[in-house]
This record gives C-alpha cells, sequence and structure tokens, in this order.
C-alpha cells in the first residue's frame, strides 16, 4: 500500500532534527523545473505563484540561490499546514517513521513524488501553476504518467488522502490493476454531506497518524479511523470509496 497526500505552500528549513535519508528520485526534472523558473523575472513569478509582496520576496530569495542537493530538509518536516500539524510528524516513535518511510508519499508539482526522508530544499509551486516546461502545456503535462508509473512499480494499492489538484495527476496514468481507495471527510449541511477544505485537510493529517500509530496495511483496517468526530459509514461507502462522517450527521442518517 502507498498512502499519496498533497504538500504545503509553506515550508521551512530543518536540518537538524532528522536527517534525510536520500534525493528525491525525479531530481532531474525538478532540476528542470528549477532553470525554467529562474529564467523568468519577478512580475512573472508572483503571477505565477499569486502571492503577495512578501511572499514573493520571500520566494524570489529562495529561488535565486537554490541548491537542490544542499541545505536538505526531510520530506516530512519541510512541509507546514493544517494537515501537516494534525499529522505532526516531529512527534513520530521511531516505529511511526518506519511506517511512513514504506508507506506514505507526497506529491509535488516541483519535486513530483517524494519518499519521506528524500532530502528537499523549501520552494513555491503548485501543481495547477500554468507553467510550461521543456515544451508541455503545464505541470500535469511535464509529469504525464511518471509519476503514476512509479506508484504502479511499488504497490498495487493506492489509498488517495491528496485533494483532487495533486490525485489527478496520478489517477489517470494508473494501469488497472492498481486498486485506487479514496478517503472522503464530510459532515451534513442542509440535509447534505458536504466536505468542507479546512477540516478535510485535518483529518487527512489525522488519518496518516492513526494509519502509522497502527501500522495500517490492509484496506479493511482503515475503516477503524474514529477521531476527531469522524467514523466510518458502510451506507455512503462503495469499495473503493471510503467515507467518514462526523458523528452527528451519521447518527442523523443512521450511517
Amino acid at each position: 500500500m502507498r498512502i499519496i497526500i498533497s504538500p504545503a505552500k509553506k515550508m521551512n528549513m530543518d536540518t537538524d532534527s532528522l536527517d534525510f535519508t536520500s534525493l528525491p528520485q525525479f531530481l532531474p526534472e525538478a532540476e528542470t523545473i528549477k532553470c525554467q523558473l529562474q529564467a523568468m523575472n519577478a512580475k512573472e513569478l508572483q503571477a505565477l505563484w499569486r502571492c503577495n509582496d512578501s511572499i514573493a520576496a520571500l520566494n524570489l530569495e529562495r529561488l535565486r540561490g537554490m541548491d537542490l542537493q544542499k541545505n536538505l530538509t526531510p520530506a516530512i518536516l519541510a512541509y507546514e499546514g493544517l494537515q501537516y500539524r494534525y499529522m505532526a510528524p516531529g512527534v513520530f516513535e521511531r516505529g511511526h517513521y518506519a511506517y511512513i518511510d514504506e508507506h506514505l508519499r507526497i506529491l509535488s508539482g516541483f519535486y513530483g513524488l517524494l519518499r519521506t526522508f528524500d532530502g528537499v530544499v523549501p520552494y513555491r509551486l503548485e501543481m495547477q501553476a500554468k507553467l510550461s516546461v521543456a515544451g508541455s502545456k503545464d505541470l500535469y503535462d511535464y509529469w504525464g504518467d511518471r509519476l503514476a508509473k512509479q506508484l504502479a512499480a511499488e504497490t498495487d494499492l493506492i489509498l488517495n488522502l491528496a485533494s483532487k489538484e495533486y490525485s489527478q495527476a496520478v489517477k489517470a496514468g494508473l494501469p488497472v490493476q492498481v486498486r485506487w481507495v479514496e478517503c472522503i471527510f464530510a459532515e451534513g449541511q442542509d440535509g447534505k454531506l458536504v466536505q468542507k477544505g479546512t477540516r478535510c485537510k485535518m483529518a487527512r493529517g489525522q488519518m496518516v497518524r492513526f494509519l502509522a500509530e497502527h501500522n495500517i496495511t490492509s484496506v479493511e483496517e482503515i475503516k477503524a479511523f474514529a477521531q476527531l468526530g469522524y467514523v466510518y459509514s458502510q451506507q455512503h461507502s462503495s469499495a473503493d470509496r471510503f467515507v467518514f462522517i462526523k458523528e452527528a450527521a451519521a447518527q442523523a442518517d443512521g450511517r
């Protein structure tokens, strides 16, 4: 099983807490993207990044001196944001690190696909950014089916905890023999089940922590997740779509 998650826009450097153990598998492709970004002017980059002046200035400075093989942070500690805060990898135990090292993969517009202890540098680049690299029309086109092929070489089961922006960079390219299981976190609103972005990020991070703490390796065991008020709903789920809904909503419709 491989668990895929999204990155986060906000990144940091932490070269002290844990050592990185490998370089990203698609480092040459990331170098090509870096060169493309470095060839752009400040105005073009800020438009691409869709950010304010201070964030643009920070990332321009990062880009100016970017070396993808120096001052590296393990990918699992490089990203901030709700998902990573609720995962809380900084306080994992040794066995939890071993689990995510084997099972967890982080999707990235810049690096493509990251193992948790791949060494990375801070960057800003969303997968949906309109960036043409090496003649491609955008990053989805640039990465093509490379990420899917790499995952398919590692596993025949993918648990998707990534947002649509990132998961679509993988799903379309997977061979039919690879099973795709998606987790949905929803709650009741006006008589309907809806997904709320902020709470979904929290739940995805909490789910990764749950999987690591319980060393989950089978699909059926995933259904035992019951945290942050979410419980598995047999009624709303299917073989490859696991729906977890807030307890109050679950009780209201009998799950």
